[in-house]
């Protein structure tokens, strides 16, 4: 039995196996197409432009500035960073019990013997001494059965887990500051509308009231003029509110107190970027979620290893150089030194199903995190193909207002023409103007979600991520 084993710790001592399952990436079902990107326009730069910094496609420097102030300063993203360094540290402690653990010891002390024992001291010597010593020592396990390499592995994959955690973190942030600014952007534009109109019909009141006093026009008229009036005098500060919340979001992203927030152009003004759309399968390569939820599944891939490698067992190399006294002048003499080596070897015999109850936790995790990857890429198909949507639709949505715009501006100066003419009441003029503002609210916000459609659609995809974590 003996003379059987010698062969394979022979071959474990020369091959270096690691019991537990090598990772291999699940196959998945992936579609060989987006349902929506037939609709989008065709663009050989796409690709290329994915793994930009995708907010620059917006042409607008401000933004630019916020964004980069957001990746240096954002508390949260700060925090992913130094989880980075945690699990660097950490990988480094685990790699360093795959090599031999060097120490140094130098002691002293002053000590009084026992004259009680069983053999008694002298009278004639001094029961009183001292003892020197200084010795180099080494310890290492000799990791036959891989568990210290499974033990690297999984930290390695912790590692690479966190740097996408922080990519993913880094995507998420770039992609909320361009929206905020969008939608920050997007009230401002509505606070504008609201006082116009406001100053319009503060107008239009002025002048109804003189020719009330004039008796050409009835009570009720001036009513509804003040009505409308009062309609858009709410409407200002209510926006006012909403334009200092968004400025107090964007000041939290930043690592800012709450303030002001710098503005450039408005959204008319913005470059709408082209969508960069690509296979479904470069979502794999390309989203940090997707990679941090694989790096996961390693790591819990290996440590399956480490928890069967329990059944093994261990052996450990000692030794020891060095030299003791009981004078501290002989300390480095001859006679003083001392060595010693020596082999432990530590195997399990009965542990009551703890290995195996460790080693079916082990698997359960890895099971976890299967599904939780798999999860991951499914939801990963799902957001994209719900943006390539969005950004189709968003776009003819905003077509429409703008079309709707010009129809009641249109509108508006005819019934205004007809008024003056005397063919209809002003409660037409009131009516068309009521529309045209609602419908200019709705186009700014039309044009804001085009906008955010599109840098969403950047963000699942995953481009730009590389830039944002630089």
């Amino acid at each position: 039995m003996k003379h059987s084993a010698l062969p394979l710790l022979s071959v474990l001592l020369i091959t270096g196996c690691a019991i537990g399952p090598d990772y291999q990436r699940p196959s998945l079902n992936m579609p060989e197409a987006w349902r929506s990107s037939s609709a989008l326009p065709a663009n050989e730069k796409l690709e290329e432009l994915a793994n930009l910094a995708w907010w620059q496609q917006l042409e607008e420097p401000v933004l630019d500035a916020l964004v980069a102030e957001a990746l240096a300063n954002n508390r949260d993203l700060k925090v992913a960073a130094a989880r980075v360094d945690e699990a660097a540290g950490q990988l480094g402690s685990t790699r360093a019990q795959l090599f031999p653990q060097f120490g140094a010891t130098l002691g002293g002390s002053r000590q009084q013997a026992s004259n009680a024992g069983l053999t008694p001291i002298p009278a004639t010597v001094d029961r009183v001494y001292n003892q020197y010593s200084a010795a180099l020592n080494v310890g290492w396990e000799i990791d036959l059965f891989g568990r210290l390499r499974r033990a690297s592995e999984a930290s390695q994959a912790d590692l690479l887990s966190s740097e996408e955690s922080r990519r993913a973190l880094a995507l998420s942030l770039a992609a909320t500051v361009a929206n905020s600014y969008i939608s920050l952007r997007d009230l401002d534009n509505q606070l504008d509308i609201a006082r116009r109109t406001l100053k319009t019909r503060e107008e239009s009141l002025r002048i109804f009231d003189l020719r009330y006093k004039g008796g050409v026009v009835s009570e009720m008229e001036v009513a509804q003029v003040r009505s409308e009036l009062e309609a858009a005098r709410i409407a200002v500060p209510t926006v006012e509110q909403s334009v200092a919340q968004q400025e107090n979001a964007i000041s939290a992203l930043l690592g800012r107190l709450p303030g002001p927030i710098t503005r450039g152009k408005n959204l008319a003004e913005m470059g709408l970027p082209l969508p960069p759309v690509s296979l479904p399968a470069s979502v794999l390569e390309r989203r940090p979620d997707i990679r941090q939820s694989e790096q996961n599944l390693v790591a819990n891939n290996a440590r399956i290893g480490v928890a069967k490698a329990a059944y093994f067992p261990s052996v450990t190399l000692t030794g020891l150089l060095g030299s003791s006294s009981v004078a501290f002048s002989n300390l480095f003499t001859g006679p003083a030194h001392v060595w010693s080596y020596g082999a432990d070897l530590a195997a399990p015999i009965f542990t009551a199903g703890a290995i195996a109850g460790q080693v079916k936790s082990a698997e359960a995790r890895q099971v976890q995190a299967l599904e939780q990857y798999r999860k991951s890429v499914e939801n990963a198909f799902r957001e994209v193909d719900d943006a390539l949507t969005a950004g189709t639709k968003s776009r003819e949505v905003l077509d429409g207002r703008i079309r709707q715009v010009d129809a009641l501006t249109t509108y508006g100066r005819a019934a205004r023409l007809r008024y003056d003419g005397g063919y209809s009441s002003f409660l037409e003029v009131l009516d068309a103007e009521r529309s045209l503002f609602q419908a200019q609210i709705y186009e700014s916000q039309a044009r804001g979600q085009a906008l955010i459609a599109a840098t969403t659609l950047y963000k699942v995809l995953g481009g730009g991520w590389q830039a944002a974590s630089e």
